[in-house]
């Protein structure tokens, strides 16, 4: 279905079940997958593919982009306070997502809207399934997010930054370009130089490896000063 206020451009294909809502706008040879929704206001830049039962709101997508089944961009983010009644109250989350050109998005991906700036994925980034980008998130250009990556709310990721599968972002946290996390890393604060880096807190994954080593190390060694130990 698509409304009568919308700018659809005619070499668009737009499978049955869709929905384009008012004011959309669907730029040239784009394609929308059966029960994907376009919320009012959102733009999609030429050539860009939207799979199955994918959900847009309040933001623009650029050109050549792929958002796979399930993707939802534009939902509200995480953000509540409590008040001097003790009462769990939400904050509003009224700004956009800005998704650049050259974007691919993995299945059950969500990308949250802004509260108090626009969250923002660079030029040819890509993100793998079932990852969580917080509102007023920052992404540079040729980022690469794998499967359950989370960055949280107000993060900053620089260019060519890799998280690992599971890796974790805390919120407000600045990631330096060419940074790259291994699986499972946990950023609590911010990363000043480009290089490797793993665990939690994530540290240079040389320290890293070196602390597992010495780890492994110790256990072995109390193992053996119990066998060795009197009866």
């Amino acid at each position: 279905m698509v409304h009568q206020e919308a700018d659809v451009h005619f070499s668009a294909f737009i499978e049955h079940g869709a929905v384009v809502q008012r004011g959309a706008v669907v730029e040239k040879d784009v394609r929308i997958g059966a029960c994907s929704v376009v919320g009012p206001d959102v733009r999609i830049g030429e050539r860009t593919v939207l799979w199955h039962n994918v959900s847009l709101l309040h933001c623009t997508i650029g050109r050549d982009c792929i958002l796979h089944n399930g993707v939802s961009v534009g939902q509200d983010g995480f953000g509540f306070f409590v008040n001097e009644k003790g009462e769990m109250i939400k904050k509003p989350q009224e700004l956009n997502v800005i998704i650049g050109n050259n974007v691919e998005i993995g299945a059950n991906s969500c990308v949250d809207r802004g509260s108090w700036r626009d969250t923002e994925i660079g030029d040819h980034t890509k993100i793998d399934n079932l990852v969580q980008v917080g509102h007023n998130v920052k992404i540079g250009r040729c980022c690469i997010l794998c499967g359950h990556a989370a960055i949280g709310g107000s993060a900053e990721l620089g260019d060519y930054v890799v998280m690992g599968g599971k890796a974790g972002i805390a919120d407000h946290v600045k990631v330096h370009p060419q940074v790259r996390l291994a699986a499972k890393t946990g950023v609590m604060s911010d990363i000043k130089e480009k290089g490797d880096y793993a665990g939690f807190p994530a540290v240079p994954a040389r320290e890293w490896r070196r602390s597992a080593i010495a780890v492994r190390k110790l256990g072995r060694d109390a193992k053996k000063r119990t066998k060795e130990a009197p009866a």
